[in-house]
């Protein structure tokens, strides 16, 4: 038969089919479905018409949770969280996610400690498992993985109930052990004179300075990871099942589906130096010493630059050959850099901390940030220009109770009010530095409202441990934090995508810059990119060049970069934008560090 009768003889089975199924009260989509077949060349027909269909399949809902216990970067374990889905009446995997131990790493601990943090992460982690298996795998199935809201809803409530079971459980065990105590037992006004309880952050006998006691420490609800896993899990299957990137789909959620137009890369905090209170030397108060790169390079652009740094910087902490002393860091106030033989250096380390950095030991506050100026001048670069600053102080970490001042040397103490003149200072010398992280303990308010009016129009000054429990900064749309001009978020135990959402919105609002952070047990999920791109976070802190957890993170944040450049909605920010907290009824300054780039 001649192709032109093929045509006819299924234009008139179309005919008859659809006179067929109109007779017989076919819903009337069908009907339209075969009355397309006459526009279709027999080659077209089975795959179009598949398509014509597929638009009438039922939505993917959810079928199976399944979470297990694996390894983060450095060996401990975490979380992982599976997502299945029922696609046209088959059960298909949609996508995993890899939540971040919330446990610091700890540095020269006893063995008794270490081994009762394994304890304890071991118990958190098989909790977590067992809930997403269970509990959460039965709540969730059936509904659809695109409907974030009322997930982390339903995920909320579980949390809060699980909550409440365990204060029950402590309730009933304070009875029981209250009930058991002998009569005999003295009472606390029995104990000797002069011989008082202590609560640790409290003025303690012999203490020089009253300081604001440490607030209580936040117990971590023990399988916690189950909700902010599950949470994320499931933003990432709602953005594959509708086939865009997790960092749109987060864009959309935050801005109620309405699509950005435009939109930009934080920039990236690169971790250089790790010289804090666990490092050789005297040196204690600087954590990190990171690197920010200015606001008009790309951030390939912005890794490339920060890499010849840190080669360059090997360079001057390893020595040459064998019985060389290293290359001598400029010392510009005495003019004589290269007679001051190792005493000028920083103690070398070859080995690289958690953070995915060199570990290096350094003397006094001037040495790592010479260490750095010199090795931009070596390649033909300038701090302040070229590159910019960022000290992770970790303030929390140096406080002496006994003594309520903070431990920036070893044998050198500064009370909360000297060490804000000592950042004065330091920026005054410095200014390449355009950001403290943790400059003080988060209860030292007063101070922090000081060296918020004094440097606030210079650098920025960020609360990153004051913010380590993002439940606690939302319930009443109000935030329970020090004068400060941001905040590092991680995201970590039962912290879910709706609380980033709605938390940066609260930042957004009230001045407060966003940054997302790594943090210390990071794992290879590189989905902590994404969020960062998605709620429009000013920076992103995730540590070293080094360590394959942290570079996957690097490689994400040029992948997105690329991405959308290509689409044309990327946009470069026009200058990095400081408060003037000495002058808040003035309209906020603009610290322009760098004009927007030309564009192509």
């Amino acid at each position: 038969m001649e192709p032109g009768g093929d045509r006819q003889q299924l234009q008139r089975l179309g005919r008859e089919a659809a006179e067929y199924y109109r007779s017989h009260e076919i819903p009337q989509r069908l009907e339209e479905a075969l009355n397309t077949l006459f526009l279709l060349r027999p080659t077209d027909l089975y795959g179009d018409l598949a398509n014509y269909f597929s638009k009438f399949a039922k939505a993917p809902v959810i079928c199976k949770l399944v979470g297990r216990k694996v390894l983060d970067g450095v060996g401990r374990p975490t979380l992982e969280v599976e997502i299945y889905c029922i696609i046209k009446n088959y059960e298909k995997r949609i996508c995993s996610t890899v939540i971040s131990s919330h446990s610091q790493i700890l540095e020269n601990a006893l063995p008794e400690a270490t081994e009762a943090d394994e304890k304890e992460r071991n118990d958190s982690v098989n909790t977590a498992v067992e809930w997403v298996n269970e509990s959460l795998n039965a709540m969730l199935r059936d509904l659809k993985p695109t409907d974030q809201c009322n997930i982390d809803k339903i995920l909320s409530e579980y949390f809060i109930r699980k909550v409440e079971e365990k204060k029950e459980i402590q309730k009933e065990g304070e009875e029981e052990s209250t009930l058991s105590l002998p009569s005999c037992v003295p009472s606390a006004t029995g104990l000797p004179e002069g011989k008082k309880a202590t609560t640790i952050g409290k003025k303690v006998p012999g203490a020089e300075t009253t300081i604001p006691p440490a607030e209580p420490i936040e117990s971590v609800l023990c399988g916690s990871l189950a909700i902010g896993g599950t949470s994320l899990a499931i933003a990432k299957a709602g953005a594959t099942i509708s086939d865009i990137p997790l960092y749109l789909y987060i864009a959309l959620l935050k801005r109620n589906q309405d699509s950005p137009k435009e939109m930009t890369m934080p920039l990236p905090m690169v971790t250089l130096l790790n010289c804090g209170k666990f490092s050789p030397g005297k040196l204690k108060l600087m954590k990190e010493v990171m690197l920010i790169p200015p606001v008009q390079l790309s951030l390939k652009q912005s890794i490339e630059r920060a890499l010849d740094i840190q080669r360059e910087m090997m360079k001057l902490l390893e020595p040459t050959c064998k019985g060389q002393p290293s290359p001598q860091l400029a010392d510009r106030k005495k003019g004589s850099a290269r007679s001051t033989g190792k005493k000028v250096l920083p103690a070398a380390m070859k080995r690289i901390s958690h953070l995915g950095c060199l570990i290096t030991g350094c003397d006094n506050l001037e040495q790592p940030l010479l260490l750095l100026q010199t090795a931009c001048n070596n390649i033909g670069l300038e701090l302040g220009t070229d590159m910019y600053l960022a000290i992770n102080c970790a303030a929390h970490e140096l406080i002496d109770y006994h003594k309520g001042k903070y431990e920036i040397l070893t044998g050198t103490f500064r009370s909360p009010d000297e060490i804000v003149d000592m950042y004065v200072e330091l920026i005054n010398k410095f200014p390449s530095i355009i950001a403290l992280v943790d400059p003080l303990r988060k209860e030292d308010r007063k101070q922090w409202n000081n060296i918020c009016c004094a440097l606030g129009s210079k650098c920025f000054l960020i609360a990153e441990d004051a913010a380590t429990s993002i439940s606690k900064l939302i319930p009443d749309q109000d935030i329970n934090l020090p004068q400060c001009s941001g905040i590092v978020l991680k995201y970590i135990n039962q912290t879910k995508v709706s609380d980033l959402i709605e938390l940066t919105g609260l930042l957004d609002g009230q001045r407060h810059i966003t940054i997302l952070g790594s943090p210390d047990g990071e794992s290879s999920d590189d989905s902590l990119v994404d969020l960062a791109v998605g709620l429009g976070a000013k920076f992103i802190k995730l540590g070293g060049l080094s360590r394959g957890e942290r570079v996957t993170k690097y490689n994400r944040l040029l992948a997105i970069e690329e991405e959308l450049a290509k689409n044309r909605t990327l946009r470069f920010e026009a200058s990095l934008e400081f408060i003037n907290f000495a002058e808040e009824t003035q309209p906020e300054q603009l610290f322009d560090l760098l004009p927007l780039p030309k564009q192509d």
